[in-house]
């Protein structure tokens, strides 16, 4: 059986919020996925897509067959 480990998700995180994560308040962020599922990921992730105006987007959760997070990137489109 093959196993999906890609899964896309929607973001929109203001500044103020992201700062709870940043400063070790919150070390991971809980959510849902377009496809219904939920998942947990280091808050640690994102630091490279906040701009002034928070973490806003689609993004693209890679993890291995553990369940453990490999990387994340914003989706196109």
């Amino acid at each position: 059986m093959t196993m999906d480990n890609h899964l896309r998700f929607r973001l929109d995180l203001s500044y103020d919020d992201y700062l709870a994560y940043y400063q070790g308040v919150a070390r991971a962020v809980r959510v849902r996925s377009l496809d219904g599922r939920v998942v947990e990921f280091p808050a640690s992730a994102l630091r490279s897509f906040v701009t002034h105006d928070g973490v806003h987007g689609v993004f693209e959760l890679t993890f291995d067959a553990a369940h453990k997070f490999i990387s994340l990137i914003k989706a196109e489109g």
